[in-house]
């Protein structure tokens, strides 16, 4: 079972039985105020280790991206919640978020022997029931992003070896893990969580009002199928945002043909330049902006940039040196391996890498969609 079915499954399995008031009574999510946020996930009551897995409480919806960021070769469990009676507000590039909102997003990697982590895109084997299955997963984080009057909050939750709760660091953490691949070759790395100044690097996506926001659940990115369930089993594929809208949590949803659609970057029916532009958003575009912290580069690699110039090809650097690798251009055309941008998301150098946080390893995947990408450019820039 490939990624976007399971997490479909899981998510109509959720809901089914919460909307359905299966389960044993919870608590309510509970919204703590900015200067008393609890010590322990579990005090939010969004997501918590109740019985073995990892059950998300009524009305806190799973989500997922068309294309998502990549870290270190995680699964993610990504949800929303809103306050009753309260909803977003559709907007192409963002939605205005109601107070109280919370967008969780939860790390983990499905469990080898050892001590080790899995690689691998099968998300089929995460899931008992209605929750991740707490004995196949190793929990890594769990990062929360919560409305304010004055603007998002970012709290780093790093998860307990017993996986009974997580715990605030807001300093952030470091975990050293081996990861295994099919072939059985193990790589060792470092999973960084990020402290929650950090979070402000990919999260800030405006340079000048140097402001918390979220990257993921945008129109673009949510514009997909999910699979919500109802308690007799039947299907309930629906797009996302008109699921949100359908349950009270999203408002001024325009006409499906009107919304802006990102694709999934594996989709070989897709174009291989939709694809890798795809990839490039999420991945890059939250810095690489006309308003996002890498401005002053000049190279544009957000969804909706059209001038191929600023988009990268030909384009020198601003300023040369170790993130350059010696090439002279960030795309040249039918050559990946003169191309700066190929260099620099092949690297793992801390000084060289982009992006420059969120992950230790490079994703071979997505590599190697931008050099096919690249390779298929005409042009030249002699």
């Amino acid at each position: 079972m490939r990624k976007s079915a399971s997490i479909r499954w899981f998510g109509g399995a959720v809901l089914a039985l919460l909307l359905a008031g299966c389960g044993a009574p919870r608590e309510q999510v509970t919204v703590h105020e900015r200067n008393a946020v609890p010590d322990n996930l579990s005090q939010w009551h969004v997501v918590e280790a109740i019985d073995g897995k990892l059950s998300l409480n009524a009305r806190v919806v799973p989500y997922d991206l068309n294309t998502a960021l990549f870290t270190d070769y995680a699964h993610k469990l990504r949800t929303v919640w809103m306050p009753e009676g309260s909803s977003a507000e559709y907007g192409d590039a963002d939605f205005d978020y109601p107070v109280g909102t919370i967008i969780s997003k939860t790390f983990y990697y499905p469990r080898g022997e050892d001590g080790t982590v899995v690689r691998t895109d099968d998300y089929s084997g995460d899931f008992a029931g209605s929750g991740l299955d707490l004995s196949k997963v190793k929990l890594i984080e769990t990062r929360l992003l919560v409305k304010r009057s004055d603007g998002w909050q970012a709290l780093p939750y790093v998860w307990n070896d017993a996986q009974t709760d997580a715990v605030l660091e807001i300093a952030g953490d470091a975990k050293r893990l081996q990861l295994v691949s099919a072939d059985g070759s193990a790589e060792a790395f470092t999973y960084v969580v990020p402290d929650s100044n950090q979070c402000a690097g990919c999260h800030a996506d405006n340079h000048a009002q140097k402001a918390v926001r979220p990257i993921g659940p945008r129109a673009r990115h949510l514009n997909k199928t999910f699979d919500y369930r109802d308690s007799g089993g039947q299907d309930g594929e629906q797009n996302q945002l008109l699921y949100w809208q359908q349950v009270g949590y999203l408002t001024g949803v325009p006409d499906l043909a009107e919304v802006p659609r990102n694709v999934d970057y594996e989709d070989a029916t897709a174009s291989l330049e939709d694809r890798a532009r795809s990839y490039l958003d999420i991945n890059c575009g939250h810095c690489h902006n006309p308003s996002g912290p890498a401005d002053t580069s000049g190279l544009m690699l957000y969804g909706a940039e059209q001038d191929r110039r600023k988009l990268g090809v030909c384009k020198p650097p601003v300023a040369a040196g170790t993130g350059s690798g010696d090439r002279l251009f960030a795309i040249v055309p039918g050559s990946p391996d003169e191309s700066i941008l190929n260099f620099r998301v092949e690297s793992t150098d801390p000084g060289a890498m982009m992006p420059e946080l969120g992950r230790s390893l490079a994703h071979e995947e997505g590599a190697e969609l931008l050099k096919e990408w690249i390779a298929s450019l005409p042009g030249n820039c002699s």
